[in-house]
Parts: C-alpha cells; sequence; structure tokens
C-alpha cells in the first residue's frame, strides 16, 4: 500500500514537470534552474502539506520580482513618454502595476493553472483569487531575473505587457491634453481649441465625438463615452502626430 502511494507521488510530479516544460515551450523561454521557475508558482499552502519534500513558496521571489517590474515598467515609460511629469508616471506606473493588471497578465498566459496549492486552498477557489495570481505574476519575474537577468525580463515584457501600455489600455490614467498643452507651450505658438464635433448613441450609451486644433489646423479626432474622454483621445492622436513630425 505504502508503495502504492509513493508511486502515486511520482506519478504527479512527472506530470507537473512536463506541464512546466510545455509552459516554457509556449512562453519561448528555458529556465537554466527549472526549481526557480516551479518555486515561483508554489504557495506557501503547497509547502506546508509537503514538508517530506522541500519546498520553497514564493514569496520571497515576489518581493523581488515587484522591484524588477517596478523598474522595468519605470524605464519604458520614461523612455515612451518624455513629456510626462514625474506624478504622472507615477500614476501610469502604479495603473501598469496594480493587482487587477498582474491578474490580466497571469490570466492571459494561463498561469493559473500552473499554480501548486494545497489541498484546502485548491478548494476554496485560490487558483482563481486576484492576489494569489498577482503574487505568482510578480514571483515569476523574480525568478525570471534571477535566471536570465533583466534583457530576458524586458523581451518578455515586450511581448506581455508594454503592447497593452502601447494600445491605450491605460488611457484612464493618463492626462493627454495636459501633455499636449505642454508640447505646444514649449515651442512656444499655438492656440489649442477642443470642439464637439458629434453627439450620438442612445442616453444610457452616448459615444462623442471631439476634434482638436491649433490655430484652426486639425490634429487629431477622438471618441469617447462622455466629452472629456473624447478630448482626450484627441489629444493623445495629436501627440502622436506631433512626435511622429519631431
Amino acid at each position: 500500500m505504502h508503495n502504492n502511494g509513493k508511486d502515486k507521488e511520482k506519478r504527479i510530479f512527472r506530470s507537473i514537470d512536463k506541464q512546466f516544460k510545455e509552459f516554457q515551450t509556449k512562453l519561448g523561454i528555458q529556465f537554466q534552474n527549472e526549481k526557480l521557475l516551479k518555486q515561483a508558482f508554489t504557495h506557501s499552502s503547497y509547502v506546508n502539506e509537503h514538508r517530506r519534500k522541500p519546498h520553497e513558496d514564493n514569496e520571497r521571489l515576489e518581493f523581488l520580482g515587484d522591484a524588477v517590474l517596478e523598474l522595468t515598467v519605470s524605464h519604458f515609460l520614461f523612455l515612451k513618454y518624455p513629456m510626462m511629469s514625474e506624478g504622472e508616471l507615477t500614476k501610469l506606473r502604479a495603473a501598469v502595476v496594480c493587482e487587477p493588471s498582474l491578474v490580466s497578465f497571469a490570466h492571459d498566459l494561463s498561469f493559473g493553472t500552473l499554480i501548486l496549492l494545497g489541498k484546502g486552498e485548491e478548494m476554496t477557489g485560490g487558483r482563481e483569487r486576484p492576489a494569489l495570481l498577482a503574487d505568482v505574476f510578480e514571483a515569476f519575474i523574480g525568478a525570471l531575473y534571477l535566471d536570465q537577468g533583466l534583457p530576458t525580463v524586458i523581451r518578455f515584457l515586450e511581448k506581455v505587457v508594454f503592447p497593452k501600455i502601447d494600445s491605450g489600455a491605460f488611457a484612464h490614467v493618463m492626462d493627454f491634453k495636459s501633455q499636449l498643452q505642454e508640447l505646444i507651450q514649449r515651442d512656444g505658438t499655438g492656440l489649442i481649441e477642443y470642439k464637439i464635433l458629434q453627439e450620438k448613441g442612445p442616453a444610457h450609451n452616448r459615444e462623442f465625438v471631439s476634434r482638436v486644433s491649433m490655430n484652426g489646423k486639425e490634429l487629431g479626432i477622438g471618441t469617447g463615452r462622455s466629452k472629456k474622454e473624447a478630448e482626450q483621445h484627441a489629444a493623445q492622436m495629436a501627440l502622436e502626430v506631433l512626435k511622429s513630425h519631431t
């Protein structure tokens, strides 16, 4: 009977190893130290239940990953938005590395399926618990940094996180109007004007179209659920146009 238990445990560990191998293939990243990768996905509840086989949980890696994420995201934003003030950069970085964002990145890569959890945690839905998923994402970044250094972390973020910033997923915390104002004032010319061109849709689902122009010349058009949002999107378009001309 005792042997059956051991065999079952071996089968489970083989299956876990296989999952981690497939995961690395899917990501196009090969860990030199696979123990680090497994540790990133090991919850403390799993460690408590497997005392005979020493495992380490992911809490220390999470601590490191948090700092690595702050640095790499800060660097990316610093270069991408030269017009942004320190306050705006801080606000934007906070939106990128906050728990809901990290959870969405973890979901995109099916991190939940790989987490090693204790039975109790598993039964109470730990695999889908936002705080747990966010921690695993940070721990994975920490493990990747220790295993392969910053360049690999940045390459990973260029696939997973930075495209979301580029596509405007965090535009709700960015003040494009003040950036545009700052850019125009720096060049010392021009009067910026916003005009709502159109309002469409029923009252509960309005859409506004706004145009921003400088000295009467159109710079950008944006749409949004409110006048303010449409103006922000118009300013975002204008910034992209102006920057591509400099």
